[in-house]
Formats: structure tokens, C-alpha cells, sequence
């Protein structure tokens, strides 16, 4: 089963996020709690873990902006 990675929702009032960088090559294995990306909005910038273990599949490139709830991004 897959999971499938999108813009979360950090602050209340928040639209959308900068996908500032990819942490992990795409293709790579990643494990439930490594940091996969870095997302930066308005007030902040948080790294953000992967939600399962599994291999990454980059959707979206890095250094743009996308709505909240976005698909990123897959972990098979």
C-alpha cells in the first residue's frame, strides 16, 4: 500500500507552502520518521518526516508553490 504525500496544513490561516527542498534523491528508500523535504511558508520553515517507510516518488520540484493538500509526493 502506498501513501501519498501532500502540502500540509501548519498554521491556521495557511493556503500554501514553498516546497524548498527535496531531502532524499527520488527513488531513494526512506524510513517512517527521516526528514523527506523542507517546507518554508510566510513565518516559517519546518522539515517535514516521511509518514511511512518505502521507496520516495517526487511528484512536484522543489522550489515552488503549491496549495495545502497538494499531491508532493508518493511512498510504495
Amino acid at each position: 500500500m502506498s501513501t501519498i504525500l501532500t502540502i500540509p496544513k501548519l498554521e491556521m490561516s495557511m493556503t500554501e507552502a514553498t516546497l524548498a527542498e527535496w531531502k532524499v534523491e527520488n527513488g531513494s528508500v526512506v524510513k517512517e520518521g527521516d526528514v523527506i523535504y523542507i517546507l518554508e511558508t510566510d513565518k516559517t520553515a519546518r522539515d517535514i518526516e516521511a509518514p511511512a517507510s518505502g521507496t520516495l516518488t517526487q511528484k512536484a520540484e522543489a522550489g515552488q508553490t503549491y496549495d495545502v493538500g497538494t499531491e508532493i509526493g508518493e511512498i510504495a
